[in-house]
């Protein structure tokens, strides 16, 4: 076991992490505009069924529909909080929050309607039915607007943990790579220390700023405080060892400092990773990719419901869009190319035509002044765009035929980037797997940056598409490209 010098000891003050103003002020938000969101819900429900003045009482409880609002209200409250929907473990991070605000919405409306059956309520069902859709969209969008909030607070350092990493160098570095290039995850490697090198290694290389590399030279208490963390991540557990991890838990219980271990595994989604207990040891199991639940019967239902769905409303706008594309330049309102689907198949994708005619013929001549790198072409000021071209590139007006390419099982709602065959040539094995699965009008590629990727990051956030695959995950992608597509940020 490595020695902590004086484990037993207490912290003082001075290591005990001060919580960011931004963290007090969005838990504050959290707890207030929950209830803000559930007493506007439940007072214009009553509105709707009964009047502004009605005081009308419940058949069987002898109460106003506004105590039973009150009460309502309360219980959903506390709902949302016995579902941990406010801890700052799934605050400001994924799906996880919004799917607790919706398991504590049913979970309250449940309860209500076996408390009805069983004391013989006869509320009205026009007010629930108004109060219980009300209620969960206004806390879902009241949970995106604080989530958007505390973005910006991360992003500009105000609502950041300082991290002390313990484990090697080269771990270390990797956690705040992945830190700096996510920062409305809201931590930041203060420190790091390696408990069991003799001799300090002075300053983690390849960052801009300075961050320390402590060595056992020092003690664990005096590492956390030159980090200034309110957070410590075990990144190579053979750097402490189970007896050492036991104590280094044991040393930071009620001190209020986070202690979490990284698994050194990226890309992969939480829904693949499952805690077991092996013996009393706790063992992460990784559950195999899920990538054949793409072919099932649902995710094609979703995709063809989905793709007619959206053509019946989007009619107007690709009737307007192949106008204006006819009138703009002379050729054909549809461009067609060779793409390489699933299985490597090849298929032609459609799209509307946003650039002159002879573009492919003088792509050669542009190749120089490529701007992305060997194996994508792109130019942000490329003279084959059209007018109409520019705009609905911008907009990602363009891909909209892509709706028929759907329809025939050509292509998938979301899926990875559909490629050329010029550059599947050049895949790896591993960048083959994305092959599994339909080429989609949207992806992580998508929502990310679009034509700001890199090739080898497009290529990462397929292969993480294909092999954390989920119906939910779809959903989320495609809300998220609606907010990329109106920004018309990464489009040329």
């Amino acid at each position: 076991m490595l020695p902590f010098n004086g484990a037993s000891r207490q912290f003082s003050a001075s290591h005990l992490p001060v919580p960011s103003v931004a963290g007090r002020k969005h838990a504050r938000a959290l707890l207030l505009g929950d209830m803000l969101v559930l007493a506007l819900a439940l007072g214009t429900a009553q509105v709707v069924r009964f009047g502004a003045a009605a005081e009308t009482t419940v058949t069987g409880l002898g109460a106003s529909y506004a105590a039973l609002g009150v009460a309502v209200a309360a219980m959903w409250w506390v709902s949302l909080q016995v579902h941990q929907s406010r801890s700052p473990m799934v605050v400001g991070h994924g799906a996880e929050e919004y799917r607790r605000v919706i398991v504590a919405t049913f979970r309250v409306f449940a309860i209500l309607a076996m408390l009805s059956l069983a004391f013989r309520v006869d509320a009205s069902r026009i007010y629930l039915a108004t109060a219980f859709p009300l209620g969960l969209v206004g806390l879902l969008v009241e949970r995106k607007l604080a989530r958007v909030a505390l973005h910006r607070a991360r992003a500009q350092g105000r609502a950041t943990r300082k991290v002390l990493v313990v484990g090697g160098e080269r771990s270390a570095g990797q956690l705040t790579s992945w830190f700096a290039k996510h920062p409305t995850a809201g931590y930041a490697v203060g420190g790091v220390w390696v408990p069991d090198a003799a001799s300090a290694a002075g300053i983690l290389d390849g960052f801009s700023t300075d961050i320390p590399v402590m060595s056992a030279q020092l003690d664990f208490a005096e590492a956390l405080n030159v980090a200034g963390a309110a957070a410590v991540v075990v990144t190579d557990t053979e750097h402490l060892g189970h007896e050492s991890l036991r104590d280094l838990q044991w040393r930071l219980e009620g001190t209020g400092i986070e202690l979490m271990i990284s698994p050194n595994v990226l890309d992969v989604s939480s829904s693949r990773v499952r805690l077991h207990d092996v013996s009393g040891m706790p063992m992460l199991h990784l559950r195999e990719p899920q990538y054949a639940g793409a072919d099932r019967v649902w995710k094609t239902a979703f995709d063809t419901l989905g793709s007619l769905a959206l053509l019946i409303v989007l009619a107007p706008v690709l009737i307007l869009t192949a106008i204006a594309i006819k009138l703009d330049s002379p050729g054909p309102v549809f461009y067609r190319q060779q793409r390489v689907g699933r299985h490597e198949e090849t298929f032609r994708i459609t799209k509307f035509r946003s650039m002159s005619v002879d573009a492919d013929q003088r792509l050669e001549g542009l190749r120089a002044l490529n701007e992305s790198d060997a194996v994508l072409f792109k130019m942000r000021q490329d003279p084959r765009v059209t007018r109409v071209g520019s705009f609905i590139r911008r907009f990602s007006l363009d891909e909209l035929p892509q709706l028929f390419d759907v329809l025939r099982g050509d292509m998938s709602l979301v899926g990875p980037r559909p490629p050329l065959a010029s550059e599947v040539a050049q895949y790896s094995t591993q960048m083959r797997r994305r092959m599994y699965v339909r080429p989609g009008m949207t992806g992580l590629w998508q929502v990310s940056g679009r034509s700001d990727l890199s090739f080898d990051e497009a290529e990462r956030l397929d292969l993480a598409y294909v092999d954390n695959w989920s119906i939910t995950g779809d959903l989320m992608i495609m809300l998220r490209t609606v907010r990329a597509v109106t920004r018309g940020q990464g489009a040329y």
